[in-house]
């Protein structure tokens, strides 16, 4: 060989290695200690034992039922569980804790919260979705905190007993601490906390109505539950962003702006990524008028103490539920050659912001764009601009015309969704609601979802499963409390309406992801559904701000009982928060659905996406998820709706449940070529976990099911490679 080719080539081999050495990560992740992986929430794995070229011969290694699958009300697991020393850890349908053998599914020890001699008798026990759990260690202290109804817990993480030492017994209440009395107010968490150093950082999830708790960030002492910070999301007098808020009292009265997604958390540098959702009433701020802060943020907070350190604001006064769903990764981003430490957040907008970690400098430009600001709506005061990233480019659709109706439907379907689109308002995504129905794109359920990205150190590439389902929303006057005689069921259809119409629908038959009441007779008892009203149960809220009479009223009404109806409705006068007593509501959460039940918008509805930051160009797009009927007739890959999310590996493989159709799939991360799948006993709406145990890879997913009327179930499966004989 020629001594310049040689020359060239091994000059060739030497910046090659050189690239590989600086791409791929010095921290091995062999291990899922944390949810999504790490602290930096990028669902990465480094192990390599399954890959490409093997990945075909996944095989079920072990099966973990739990036993408490409630098929009746669609009981579901959106658990990503976590793997520590050789354990893993998980929940179940009805919330309880579980320890099993990470290599054979052998169980440990079961805690279950609802066996606490604790619990009252109203049972302030709710059955919130959980999304994980935390582990803390300290020598021989080994625990395990997570959040069952208003109660944070500390579990023994070897036995599966209460640390007596912990709060009162073991737990800690949720409405304590917030600074205001929220006793009769819905607070729970549902994306577990995370650990610096000695303390327990914790979000929270609250009613999204007008009677909604405030939703600061607090941090707990790991050992004793004591409140050691607590940062206002919605500032008090002194603080800063309290003039965002153009009422001097607001901050008394108005509840949201709660971290529900989870944090990330730069453990080197002592800084917390906490993203917050929209400030109560979602879709009417006229009590609340002004940009909002920190709703709708990205708060870096200095962990230690909880100061802020920067902030950023997606959405300004939000009245379109863009709550940001999900952590953000923590990147590091190759930009114009300088290496620069990152975190990058998706938004149910469809955009990805990407800002330097310790400044908050945007790494791609952001501009504040005018926006439709005329409203109908009294006292409503929209803001006229919100912020808009070009790069990335949005990884769905955001604006809705004529040309994106469904195709694939029959004439006399597509006839008839043309007729309705017609009365709708349509066009860009900031739309101010009124009471003309509007068709909001990207929808309720995003964009991106609270399952969020997965995010590739070796490669830069994020990926992003999402839902392209438009969802419609109609603003409805809300009826005062009239001093006329009511009886029983004019009150429980008024109360109904106010409370209970915007996600059950006005003729109860249910809207978006919430349930029908119609043949609620048949499966509730009157004082089990008055005790469900108290305590809330997954996706709905307790309602104890209202008087008992006014529960029976919206429980005869509910029920249909016909003698109580004509009862005179008699209660005490109670005075009322003019903050609470809202002249709008919604008719209820609704997709735009065609009449045979499939979207509107013509495909595709779920979507996974690679990106790479340090360029900010789409590498690659796939479907995600599909229906076999539409598939048999020929019409091309839909994906469908999703929840839960990816996990990346070293081995070349992106992993990912989440679609209703009830598959687990690996694709190619390089290319989105789809390499496996496994149907499932239920569909997986979780993030999977990966983790070396015995000498063997394996991936976990929870199959629980319930959501979009899918079967509900119970089950973990560990996938494996065969075993070596």
């Amino acid at each position: 060989m020629p001594a310049a080719n040689q020359t060239f080539r091994w000059n060739f081999i030497v910046v090659l290695l050189l690239i590989i050495s600086c791409n791929t990560p010095s921290e091995k992740r062999t291990g899922w200690p944390v949810y999504g992986g790490s602290k930096e929430a990028i669902h990465y794995s480094s192990l390599t034992i399954i890959d490409t070229n093997n990945v075909t011969q996944l095989q079920p290694a072990w099966t973990y039922r739990t036993g408490d699958a409630d098929t009746v009300h669609h009981s579901q697991i959106q658990c990503n569980p976590i793997v520590v020393n050789g354990i893993l850890y998980g929940t179940s349908p009805t919330l309880k804790l579980f320890a099993v053998d990470a290599a054979t599914g052998a169980r440990r020890w079961t805690f279950d919260p609802a066996d606490s001699t604790l619990q009252n008798s109203v049972m302030q026990f709710i059955l919130n979705n959980n999304r994980g759990v935390t582990y803390w260690s300290k020598g021989n202290d080994q625990r395990i905190l997570y959040t069952a109804g208003s109660f944070l817990y500390a579990v023994n993480a070897l036995t599966g007993k209460l640390i007596d030492s912990f709060g009162h017994q073991g737990r800690v209440d949720l409405h304590d601490g917030l600074g205001r009395n929220v006793k009769d107010l819905f607070v729970t968490a549902t994306s577990p906390g995370i650990v610096y150093k000695n303390l327990y950082i914790l979000g929270s999830r609250v009613d999204e109505g007008a009677a909604a708790a405030p939703g600061h960030i607090r941090a707990y002492d790991v050992r004793t539950g004591k409140l050691q910070w607590i940062f206002h999301t919605i500032p008090q007098p002194g603080e800063f962003g309290y003039d965002t808020w153009e009422d001097p009292i607001a901050y008394k009265h108005i509840g949201g702006a709660n971290s529900w997604g989870g944090f990330s958390l730069d453990e080197k540098r002592g800084i917390l990524f906490a993203p917050t959702g929209s400030a109560s009433f979602d879709f009417y701020g006229g009590r609340r008028r002004g940009a909002n802060l920190f709703a709708n943020c990205l708060l870096a907070l200095d962990a230690a103490t909880g100061t802020r350190k920067w902030h950023f604001q997606f959405v300004h006064h939000d009245v379109w539920d863009r709550d940001v769903p999900a952590p953000p990764a923590l990147v590091t981003v190759n930009k114009d050659g300088v290496k620069i430490d990152a975190v990058a957040q998706a938004t149910k907008q469809g955009m990805i912001y990407v800002f330097d970690r310790e400044t908050g400098r945007p790494l791609y430009p952001i501009e504040e764009k005018a926006i439709d600001t005329n409203t109908t709506l009294v006292q409503e005061k929209i803001w006229p601009t919100q912020p808009i990233v070009s790069t990335p480019k949005p990884f769905v659709r955001q604006r809705f015309t004529a040309d994106e109706l469904n195709p694939y439907l029959p004439d006399s379907s597509i006839a008839r969704l043309k007729k309705e689109f017609s009365g709708y308002r349509y066009g860009e995504m900031y739309m101010p609601p009124g009471k003309q129905t509007m068709v909001l794109l990207p929808g309720l359920d995003g964009g991106a979802e609270w399952g969020g990205p997965s995010y590739d150190p070796e490669t830069g590439y994020l990926y992003l499963n999402a839902n392209e389902m438009a969802w419609l929303l109609t603003i409805r006057d809300n009826k005062p409390a009239t001093t006329q005689r009511e009886n029983y069921g004019q009150a429980g259809r008024r109360l109904y309406e106010t409370h209970c119409m915007s996600c059950h629908g006005a003729d109860r038959k249910g809207s978006g992801n919430n349930p029908s009441l119609l043949d609620a007779a048949s499966r509730y008892k009157e004082p089990d559904l008055l005790s469900l009203i108290n305590t809330g149960r997954r996706m709905m809220p307790a309602f104890n701000q209202l008087a008992e009479e006014e529960k029976e009223a919206i429980v005869s009404f509910i029920v249909e009982a016909k003698e109580r109806k004509k009862k005179a409705f008699m209660m005490k006068a109670k005075s009322v928060d003019s903050f609470l007593n809202l002249p709008y509501g919604v008719t209820g959460y609704y997709k735009f659905l065609s009449p045979e039940g499939y979207p509107a918008i013509r495909p595709p509805w779920g979507t996974l996406t690679a990106i790479n930051l340090h360029t900010g160009e789409h590498v690659w797009k796939t479907t995600l998820g599909e229906y076999p009927e539409l598939k048999a007739k020929g019409v091309p890959p839909t994906g469908t709706e999703n929840y839960g999310s990816s996990v990346v590996t070293a081995g070349g493989l992106l992993f990912i449940a989440a679609a209703r159709d009830g598959k687990l799939r690996a694709f190619n991360k390089y290319t989105g070529k789809l390499l496996w799948e496994y149907t499932l006993p239920a569909p997986g709406f979780a993030t999977p976990a990966v983790y070396e145990a015995g000498g063997r890879q394996f991936i976990v997913i929870a199959c629980g099911g319930g959501k979009l009327g899918t079967p509900s179930g119970d089950t973990y499966i560990a996938f494996a490679l065969p075993a070596m004989k």
